[in-house]
Parts: C-alpha cells; sequence; structure tokens
C-alpha cells in the first residue's frame, strides 16, 4: 500500500492522473489496450478533468465503472451515466474503444447479467476506486458483502450514505435519494490488477481515520483495500487531518 498526501484536492487529482496516466500508457504499449474502472462523485472531480488531458490514446481504453441508482434516468442530475459521459466521455479528443454504462433502469438482471459477462472476459487493468464518507467502496456500504462472488448486485443504501449524495448537492433531500442500487461488488473490485483511491476534502476525514485505524473489517468497508498487493492512496491534508501521521507515514 502506498499512500501520498497532498496539500489540496487541485494538486491531489493532478498527481493522480499523473500515476494512471503512465500505468495505462504502459498498459497500451505491453498489451495494446487498457481496462479502466472509474467511480464518480465529488471526489473524483479534479482527477477526472486532469486525466482527460494525458496524452492518451483513448480509443485503445475500455472503460467500466461502479454504479448507478435503480430506477434513476439518465436524464437525472445525480445519474452517474450521466456524470460519467459529461466530466469524461464526451471531453476526451477521441472515443473510447468502448463505455460500459451500469444502467438501473428497465430490466436489472438482464442489466447485470450484460455487465458480469463484459467485465468478465479479462482483468482491470487500472481501476479508480473512491471511498464514501461512511467508508463504502461503490455502493458497498457497511456492513459490506465480502463474501459473494458475484460482479454487480442489487444493494440497499443507508442513510449516511444517501445523506453525503444530498451534501455533495446531488439531490435535494434525503427523501429524493433512492434506496437501491446496483454496484460492483468488493471481490469484483479487488480482482484489479491496480487500484488507485482518491480522497480529498474534510468530509472523508473519519473514514480515513477509520481505514487505517481498524484492521480489515466489513463495518469499514474501504480496510479491504489495504489487502490489495498493488494500492495507492493519494488523500489532502484536509482528509488526513484525523487519521494518526505516525500511521500514514509508516506506509507512504
Amino acid at each position: 500500500m502506498n499512500v501520498t498526501i497532498l496539500e489540496n484536492a487541485r494538486e491531489l487529482g493532478r498527481e493522480a492522473a499523473k500515476l494512471c496516466s503512465r500505468e495505462l500508457q504502459r498498459c497500451i504499449e505491453e498489451q495494446g489496450g487498457a481496462r479502466l474502472l472509474l467511480s464518480t462523485g465529488a471526489s473524483q472531480f479534479e482527477t477526472l478533468a486532469s486525466l482527460i488531458t494525458k496524452d492518451i490514446d483513448w480509443s485503445k481504453v475500455e472503460m467500466f465503472h461502479l454504479d448507478e441508482y435503480v430506477h434513476l434516468s439518465q436524464e437525472h442530475p445525480a445519474s452517474f451515466r450521466k456524470y460519467l459521459k459529461e466530466r469524461f466521455v464526451d471531453l476526451l479528443p477521441v472515443p473510447l474503444h468502448r463505455a460500459h454504462f451500469v444502467n438501473g433502469e428497465g430490466d436489472l438482471g438482464q442489466q447485470i447479467a450484460a455487465l458480469t459477462s463484459e467485465i468478465r472476459k479479462a482483468p482491470i487493468d487500472l481501476a479508480l476506486i473512491g471511498i464514501g464518507e461512511n467508508a463504502h467502496i461503490a455502493f458497498n456500504d457497511p456492513p459490506a458483502d465480502f463474501n459473494t462472488r458475484e460482479a454487480y448486485m442489487i444493494v440497499n443504501l443507508d442513510d449516511r450514505c444517501k445523506q453525503q449524495q444530498v451534501g455533495e448537492g446531488w439531490f435535494a433531500s434525503l427523501e429524493e435519494v433512492p434506496s437501491q442500487a446496483i454496484t460492483m461488488t468488493v471481490h469484483q473490485i479487488l480482482q484489479s490488477k491496480m487500484i488507485v483511491s482518491c480522497v480529498p476534502h474534510k468530509v472523508k476525514a473519519r473514514a480515513i481515520k477509520d481505514m487505517f485505524t481498524h484492521g480489515v473489517t466489513n463495518q469499514v468497508p474501504a480496510t479491504i483495500l489495504k489487502t490489495h498487493p498493488n494500492y495507492t492512496l493519494f488523500i489532502d491534508e484536509q482528509s488526513a487531518s484525523e487519521a494518526d501521521r505516525a500511521l500514514l507515514a509508516a506506509t507512504e
């Protein structure tokens, strides 16, 4: 596990994008293409904005994403499909080789089966995995299911997760947040060859503290990321503010 602490979200995004760019370029050079997994939310703004400026042959990149609300239209401001199209896919200088979006509308069983078939064709080379205010990864809220071997599943969202969505401005009230989502499972996330987490902002400070002060536990889902053999965590001074600096220094 590698930990890098930057001054603020902008610097974090810039440095994380450099690392991700190098890895994507390496994969393209060595194997002819790369499979990229993206997360969403306010914590990913700066990283994605910097990543799209990099000199990458995006026509050789296949993109997947982590999760989507159930029964939420793609036109809704909170839709993660909308987020990724507007903040990443549509801004690239050349189209991606392919983009696989999680669709929470229609026949959910069929949607999950199709995604599972695609993602299991080959490993994900690089996964950008955010960490929520309740330490969730994707929409695997505590207590997260560490045992399922499914690739995607339907989950119920807890109130703290819903409150984060309101706090970030995606919904006007807790009641407007959908109660369920389709999420990539913890098991499937861990199959990625390289995982990078970009976690800026003060609201994530408790989650980062809990990640470092607890052993691996499904009550703090992000703790499972510490077991991955190629994991890098980018945090800023604000998100690192409650963590024991000695613990952080031991992993830098």
